[in-house]
């Protein structure tokens, strides 16, 4: 092979150059094993190419290094290494007209590469080329995740190919796989469905929402039996589903109820893009992002109005702090997809981590008028303004949320608890502790509620016992949560049990140690039990914690002084 490393041979050759200080000059440049100087000004172009893609990809800025190493493959176009990271970046940022031919020139070195193949052959589906499509989908290596992928896809290029039941015979094999049955069945029911053979479809289908429902299947069977008569079952399936998901964004059973019932899978391509975004959310729930990444994007070249493709590449953009590219994409989510008003949701809250709040409130205020029915804008509105500690604000979203709700559900319980919260911060504390009673009252072991409503008794010297239980109940249920455990430190300090006291707040510090008010709270013990030089350095590093305003001049005093400004509750 004559592949050149240019993190090797060609960094040398730089290296050599700058150390010299300058270019070789004419008579070293003839002499064996030199590079001539035009020579040198390419390898300095590649390997500056190269190494601002390392930077780029290091810092996550995918987009850069895809270009970089474009640039540095032009200038050393037989470097295996550099050729499989500028493929494999042309993939996750969707320039599959860049990929292809890479494809090509990586099998030329690894017969079996398997996103190459994947490549190879979804590009002969995309010219109709079935035949081809099948040998290069054949050809994955028969393990991991290309042990389920390569028979989904040889399936659907089989049916691409007019051979239905070829392709029927090749998902059989899925069945002997633990765990494949849904998915096997789903496919079948996709494939049974485009060739009108209802009575197979309609098995098929149940037998994939069998088990958790998932919305694609949801969606092909309900749209199934609204076009075969049984609007019914349809209406069935999606009060199930939303029942199931209270919360959901992207599933809308009046919608599809509303409109014609077009098939979700209308041709072999559109088959394939499916099967790709199934392997995509697989590997999303294994935590595989950049894999998944990889999948969500050959789905949408095949299919490029697939709306929760186009949702997973946005939130994987998000995820990776990439949030412009993120916007983009949740802007090119079809306006007749009930993702679409997802992903303006996750516009305005990328707008507010941009630093363009006001923007991202005039977002939310638009689409919370627009969809009159909805909370999800005017909650993401509170959560906004109260991160912003804009508490009062935050309430008046939260009342409108809760005014859209009617009477809350269980389900509804961080709602009140969100709304507790700016109540509390904003002074209006008997709103508050009636919604943190109600939050209790629909979640009565929910450990972030009990510790806060205790919390705040023990700090305002109400209902100690009681406030006491509540807490401890919370770190039973969350042991190691460093807030929580401060609160119960706190409540014995406040009720004179000093040395109970200090072994909380150690402990508390120990797991939230970067935390003021926990690193404050231990330095008011260590004082009460004597230990007063310890007591002044946890005041001095709560101090250095960025402390809240309110803060900062009792722990100065503190410093000064030693005098506590909350003194424990006598007992």
């Amino acid at each position: 092979m004559a592949s050149r490393r240019l993190a090797g041979s060609l960094a040398l050759v730089l290296v050599a150059g700058v150390a010299a200080g300058c270019s070789p000059r004419p008579d070293e440049s003839a002499q064996a094993g030199k590079p001539a100087p035009g020579q040198m000004e390419e390898t300095r172009t590649a390997l500056s190419a190269f190494l601002a893609g390392r930077l780029a990809q290091g810092t996550g800025d995918s987009r850069a290094a895809a270009d970089y190493y474009a640039a540095a493959l032009k200038y050393d176009p037989d470097n295996l290494d550099l050729l499989q990271r500028a493929f494999t970046l042309a993939v996750a940022e969707g320039r599959m007209a860049a990929a292809a031919p890479m494809a090509e020139r990586l099998l030329s070195f690894d017969s079996d590469a398997a996103v190459p193949l994947l490549v190879n052959g979804l590009k002969a589906a995309r010219e109709n080329r079935f035949e081809q499509a099948e040998a290069a989908f054949a050809a994955l290596p028969k393990r991991g995740i290309n042990s389920f992928l390569g028979p989904l896809m040889i399936a659907w290029a089989r049916v691409g190919a007019g051979r239905t039941d070829a392709a029927l015979e090749t998902l059989a094999t899925l069945s002997q796989s633990n765990g494949l049955d849904a998915l096997r069945s789903f496919h079948a029911g996709l494939i049974n469905d485009l060739a009108d053979r209802h009575d197979a479809a309609e098995a098929n289908y149940r037998v994939a929402l069998a088990g958790q429902l998932s919305i694609r299947p949801v969606e092909a069977a309900g749209i199934f039996y609204q076009r075969t008569g049984k609007e019914g079952q349809a209406r069935e399936l999606y009060a199930r589903y939303q029942a199931e998901h209270p919360q959901t964004m992207l599933f809308d059973g009046d919608r599809l109820l509303a409109g014609a019932p077009v098939r979700p899978v209308a041709d072999a391509r559109a088959g394939m893009a499916e099967a790709l975004f199934d392997i995509s959310t697989l590997m999303r729930q294994g935590n595989a992002a950049d894999a998944a990444l990889i999948f969500a994007r050959l789905a949408l070249d095949l299919d490029p109005g697939f709306a929760l493709a186009r949702m997973t590449v946005a939130d994987i953009l998000a995820a990776q702090e990439r949030l412009d590219d993120a916007n983009e994409m949740y802007r090119s989510i079809p306006a007749d997809s009930p993702a679409h008003a997802y992903g303006r949701l996750r516009i305005a809250m990328n707008l507010d981590e941009l630093g363009d709040t006001e923007g991202a409130l005039k977002a939310l205020d638009a689409l919370a008028a627009e969809r009159p029915a909805d909370v999800d804008a005017l909650v993401t509105k509170g959560d906004v303004l109260r991160r912003k500690k804009r508490f009062a604000e935050a309430a008046t979203a939260y009342d409108a949320a809760l005014a859209r709700i009617g009477t809350p559900q269980r389900q509804h319980w961080p709602l009140l608890y969100s709304r507790a919260i700016a109540f509390e911060r904003s002074k209006q504390w008997p709103k508050a502790e009636a919604d943190f009673l109600k939050a209790l009252e629909l979640n009565p072991d929910q450990p972030d509620v009990l510790n806060y409503l205790g919390y705040s008794w023990v700090d305002m010297g109400l209902h100690l016992e009681r406030a006491r239980k509540m807490i401890e109940k919370a770190v039973e249920l969350r042991p190691k949560d460093g807030a929580i455990v401060d609160s119960l430190g706190w409540a014995l300090y406040r009720m004179g049990e000093y040395q109970a006291a200090v072994k909380h707040l150690e402990r508390a510090v120990e797991l939230k140690a970067e935390d003021p008010t926990v690193n404050d709270h231990l330095g008011d013990a260590y004082w009460q039990v004597g230990r007063s030089a310890e007591a002044m350095f946890q005041w001095r590093r709560a101090m250095s914690l960025d402390p809240e305003p309110e803060q900062i001049e009792p722990l100065k005093e503190k410093i000064r002084t030693g005098t506590l400004p909350a003194p424990p509750l006598a007992k």
